[in-house]
């Protein structure tokens, strides 16, 4: 019976060992950044069963066979769509500026789609005004509405959203919503659900959540777009949940969450309309690719809000956010400024915020003073005295949880979206980033950002280096599960 135990002992030694190793080189075979790697590694061989478990759930992306093979089948209808985008007038690519030439380059050749003159932006910043506009555009809809939001909380002026599409549905507008199955868990609980389909109103799961699915795609894999769509006329994106702030994790004692959405209309919304289509078609099998802009039947002479819309995530390049910021920064010449609820960058991200640093350009950063993520409220404390030594001024905001993505160079070019500074906006989540090359709108946002340091307390340099530490030690330890956040 002795040699028995021991034999069995021996083989759990050895299958617990062959486990090990198989992960290791699957790790390190996958050719991620040597940060990324060495994180999982290190997770996997410091707490081996949860490191095992957690690569296993999360550590490659994985959308699920049926959705990869519905992808794969609907690239090139939509491949055939943006394509058609080149031979517009609003396609102006001598307009553009330095900025976003670059840029436009980048997403023409790895994306295949180009940027677009012809259009109106409107930022918006509070939250009963970003509402309010989205109402009332519904209440306005002649056709169509279609919304694709990662979180739908009831409650507040939210509730005045959902009785809106229904008044939409009933007068025979044709709506479609599609919710993030897990950040949307809330509303699918609710009442809603059945009200609207009760009224014709079409509702799609992204990305459902099940036990079983564990074993055949990523669970943290989230649909990460605020998209919504009037008419193929008029569009909204930016940061901003269908959430009413005021009603919103209020327990969390962060305060309310501070975001921005951007109204467009204009040649970019057919755009914004086809990806909005591509998410539903993956879900749904259901195809409704949108009219694509109309041809100007004449020349532009203005350069009117040239915006390149870029989507993220599954099914897209995989470095193609990452390469667009990496190149935005590299670019920069006198400032930049981001805004970020969640800061764990790529060591890319970092060395290129130290050398912006380094080469004297003047680099803020401004995030949260309380973040709703213990573990990425200290992962984020671990990159901080690096850039605090080459010069990066990190500044807490205090008014709430700030929750805006946003990036502005130079004043002159801008960036913003859903896409957080994290390793799952950067490589996982659908996502959706605009690239604004307009001058007024960016220097709005940049108005809008000064606002928000002004809220702010600047980390001190000195004060920082004479924490206590414990806390470093607790920054390290977060530091190690980065790839997760």
């Amino acid at each position: 019976m002795d040699q028995v135990y021991q034999l069995i002992t021996l083989l759990s030694v050895l299958l617990y060992w062959v486990i090990i190793i198989g992960i290791t080189v699957r790790v390190v075979i996958r050719r991620r950044s040597i940060g990324v790697s060495f994180a999982w590694v290190m997770v996997i061989y410091v707490i081996p069963v949860v490191g095992i478990v957690a690569y296993l759930l999360f550590g490659e992306q994985n959308i699920g066979r049926t959705r990869a093979l519905r992808a794969k089948e609907m690239y090139q209808p939509y491949a055939d769509w943006f394509s058609h985008l080149f031979t517009l007038r609003q396609y102006q690519p001598t307009m553009l500026s330095e900025y976003a030439q670059t840029v436009g380059k980048l997403c023409e050749n790895h994306l295949g789609i180009p940027s677009l003159a012809d259009n109106s932006l409107m930022l918006k910043s509070s939250p009963q005004e970003i509402l309010t506009s989205i109402i009332k555009d519904i209440d306005s809809a002649s056709e169509s509405i279609y919304l694709e939001f990662y979180i739908w909380h009831p409650g507040g002026m939210a509730d005045e959203v959902a009785n809106a599409l229904i008044n939409a549905a009933q007068r025979g507008i044709e709506v479609r919503l599609l919710l993030d199955s897990a950040g949307s868990y809330q509303f699918f609980r609710s009442q809603w659900p059945k009200r609207m389909q009760s009224a014709g109103v079409e509702l799609a799961r992204a990305l459902k959540v099940s036990p079983l699915r564990v074993l055949f795609r990523r669970m943290d894999l989230r649909m990460h777009r605020k998209i919504v769509i009037i008419d193929n006329m008029t569009a909204y994106t930016g940061s901003m949940n269908l959430v009413d702030p005021s009603c919103f994790k209020t327990n969390s004692g962060v305060g309310e969450w501070i975001d921005v959405m951007v109204r467009i209309q204009g040649s970019s919304v057919p755009l914004l309309n086809a990806i909005q289509s591509w998410d539903w078609e993956v879900e749904t099998n259901q195809r409704f690719l949108p009219k694509p802009p109309i041809c100007k039947p004449h020349s532009i002479d203005e350069k009117l809000d040239l915006v390149q819309v870029i989507p993220s995530g599954p099914g897209m390049p995989e470095e193609i956010i990452h390469e667009v910021l990496l190149q935005s920064l590299y670019q920069a010449k006198h400032k930049i400024v981001i805004t970020t609820p969640y800061f764990v960058p790529s060591e890319n991200l970092q060395v290129a915020l130290i050398a912006a640093a380094h080469r004297g350009i003047c680099v803020n950063i401004i995030i949260p003073d309380k973040n709703d993520s213990l573990m990425v409220e200290w992962a984020s404390r671990s990159f901080f005295s690096e850039l605090l030594e080459a010069g990066v001024k990190i500044h807490r905001f205090k008014g709430g949880l700030l929750h805006t993505k946003s990036v502005v160079i130079d004043e002159a070019f801008s960036l913003i979206g859903t896409v957080n500074l994290d390793m799952r906006s950067l490589w996982l989540n659908f996502e959706l980033t605009l690239a604004v090359d307009d001058l007024k709108f960016t220097q709005e946002l940049t108005s809008l950002q000064q606002e928000y340091i002004a809220n702010s307390s600047l980390i001190d340099a000195q004060q920082w280096h004479k924490r206590p530490v414990y806390n470093r030690i607790t920054e390290q330890f977060f530091y190690l599960f980065s790839p997760l956040l």
